[in-house]
């Protein structure tokens, strides 16, 4: 079963360097199908779906741990085997000294045009990762920005508007 956002809702959560859930919301908990003790210390990618490109993770890591924002579509699975799309933001955060001591991530309701577009690259991006590996279904991403003439955060940001 594929569960929805509800237009206003927003997903919280936390996590340390390493991934692990440090925070989450109420709706976190709800959309998730997870208690407050099964998520806090686990790894995040508890929730992730197996319909979810690796390679958008890779790129997601790759930009976070150098004290830059993201937003990426992703599609988590809950506790019970349920799919969820979100539109997630996140952001590293940093204590007084400007030292990354973790990240802080928002996810809302992704706009259903955007959708019709993320769906059919991750399916493309995942058959290429299983045969040809992460590498492989990232290069499918970057061909497809540089056909449209666009970086990553212009198509992920002009496709939720």
């Amino acid at each position: 079963m594929l569960k929805e956002m509800r237009e206003n809702d927003f997903i919280v959560s936390k996590t340390d360097l390493k991934g692990h859930i440090t925070y989450t919301n109420q709706i976190f908990m709800e959309m998730a199908e997870y208690t407050e003790v099964e998520l806090l210390g686990k790894p995040h990618n508890i929730i992730r779906h197996p319909d979810m490109p690796k390679a958008v993770f890779k790129y997601l890591w790759d930009t976070i741990v150098t004290k830059q924002e993201v937003f990426a579509f992703v599609i988590n699975q809950t506790k019970n085997g349920n799919g969820y799309w979100v539109y997630a933001n996140i952001t590293p955060s940093l204590d007084a000294n400007g030292k990354l001591i973790g990240y802080y991530s928002v996810r809302r309701k992704p706009n259903p045009k955007a959708l019709e577009i993320i769906i059919p690259l991750y399916k493309t991006m995942l058959e290429v990762e299983k045969s040809n590996g992460v590498n492989a279904s990232f290069k499918v991403l970057t061909d497809i920005l540089a056909e449209k003439g666009v970086d990553y955060d212009e198509l992920i940001l002009s496709i939720q508007e």
